[in-house]
């Protein structure tokens, strides 16, 4: 056959109310008739910031590399939609330059296909020259204690997903409307933060802490005994923890200003931390499955600095509560079968970024490392994800000669499957409405918290 007449084809094949793949070979796609002048296709999996930041390299570094991100959901951007806090938009700027990533020529946004469900990593690997699995953490790491299913207790993943409006959670729901309304009315007085080691082992940041000391209504409860010796330690911290503890040291013992002594009196919650102590047992209400204490055990530590261990001291101590919020950490899920996944670490196994024993294919971000870091510790991650892509494509380790269909195959096998897929035009009318509702409320956005509206507003 002719080249003229393969091109023409391959273009009836995949014309279908499928404009965006006759613009692709249109871009010069690989097909049969053009061999040597085969670009490197690359697909991602998971639209979060380790598959943006994944792509966005890899687009910067090669003129020639064509990216494809296939996201479960119909709407992109994973954690910066579903996991910052509402209160702190300026994290979300990252989503404008995630958005130049997407709109590029070179790079296309595929939503609602469920890679592992939809269509199997063979598939991909089938398809492109090389695939990356950046799906992230979806799963909840468990307290391993009884009683942790009594009505009462949740995972700091579903309640961080309930006021960011993540569908699954949608029942009870960025702050979305619901979400306001429930809080607004919340009887709860008293929050403690619970960790099993002290003070200057604490992960927050000294804005979250600063956050905290100056939430209206509310006063810090700490316990004195909790912060014997950190004053001595002090001198030895580098300089950010030292600011830090500092900072919980004037909160926890000093006497504070006639001002903010006033503030305190007037106010109607606490808040505070509970250092040196680890769950051993949510307790339920007499004859009932809800929750109505926590048992803490009492740690010693063995160790100083980062690197010191919680010991038990045989000591437990119970604290009465009604709702129990367990934020251990996220965890990554097994995608596929054909993946290397190792479920103690909760990760793929890799190097650099290389899935180990699995040729092609690639990891970045959570899945790489366990969930750890801030947005600018994925970027770094999966930044070095790409450079050991790009090596391989340049050292001959990944076969760059033989010419894969990248989505054109993959397309073709969606719509035999009756999957359709979400297009980042697509995104973007759901952006504008949800935009248009938060405008009418006076906020940012008012998302929507269905799947099936998204598909709906995204295919109207």
């Amino acid at each position: 056959m002719g080249a003229h007449k393969l091109l023409f084809s391959e273009l009836k094949l995949w014309s279908s109310g499928r404009g965006g793949w006759i613009a692709r070979l249109h871009k010069g796609g690989c097909g049969k008739a053009s061999l040597s002048s085969c670009s490197p296709k690359v697909c991602i999996v998971g639209s979060g910031p380790a598959g943006f930041y994944t792509a966005q390299h890899l687009i910067k570094a090669r003129q020639d590399v064509e990216v494809d991100i296939y996201e479960r959901l119909p709407v992109p951007f994973g954690l910066v939609r579903f996991g910052v806090a509402p209160d702190h938009p300026e994290v979300k700027n990252v989503i404008n330059t995630f958005t130049q990533t997407a709109k590029h020529s070179r790079c296309s946004f595929y939503g609602n296909v469920n890679v592992g469900k939809n269509v199997s990593i063979t598939e991909l690997q089938q398809a492109y020259h090389a695939v990356v699995l950046s799906y992230g953490a979806e799963g909840n790491r468990s307290m391993g204690v009884p009683g942790e299913d009594l009505a009462g207790v949740y995972s700091a993943k579903d309640f961080v997903g309930w006021y960011n409006g993540l569908p699954s959670c949608r029942e009870k729901t960025d702050i979305t409307q619901p979400t306001l309304e429930a809080l607004a009315e919340s009887q709860v007085r008293r929050v403690l933060i619970v960790g099993r080691r002290g003070p200057i082992q604490i992960a927050c940041t000294i804005k979250e802490l600063r956050e905290m000391v100056n939430l209206p209504d509310t006063r810090p409860d700490m316990v004195a005994a909790d912060f014997d010796g950190v004053k001595e330690a002090l001198k030895d911290l580098p300089r950010p923890r030292k600011r830090l503890t500092e900072l919980m040291l004037k909160t926890a013992l000093e006497v504070p200003g006639e001002k903010e002594q006033e503030r305190r009196s007037k106010a109607s919650r606490t808040w505070g931390f509970r250092f040196f102590r680890s769950p051993v047992e949510v307790l339920a209400e007499p004859g009932h499955s809800r929750i109505a204490g926590i048992r803490l055990a009492i740690n010693k530590l063995e160790g100083s600095g980062d690197g010191a261990q919680a010991v038990l001291t045989g000591e437990v101590e119970d604290v009465p509560c009604g709702l129990v919020v367990s934020s251990i950490g996220y965890k990554s899920l097994p995608i596929d079968p054909s993946v290397p996944f190792d479920s103690r670490k909760a990760i793929v196994p890799n190097t650099m970024g290389r899935v180990k024993q699995a040729a092609g294919l690639y990891c970045s971000g959570w899945l790489k490392t366990g969930p750890t870091g801030v947005i600018a510790t994925t970027m770094n991650n999966s930044f070095d994800t790409a450079r050991s892509i790009l090596e391989d494509m340049d050292s001959g380790t990944l076969d760059m000669s033989a010419a894969k269909p990248g989505s054109q195959s993959i397309s073709a096998l969606l719509e035999k499957r009756g999957v359709k897929p979400v297009t980042f035009s697509d995104w973007e009318k759901i952006d504008n409405v949800e935009m248009k509702r938060g405008e009418s409320r006076g906020k940012p956005r008012e998302k929507l918290l269905t799947v099936e509206e998204m598909l709906h507003v995204a295919w109207t």
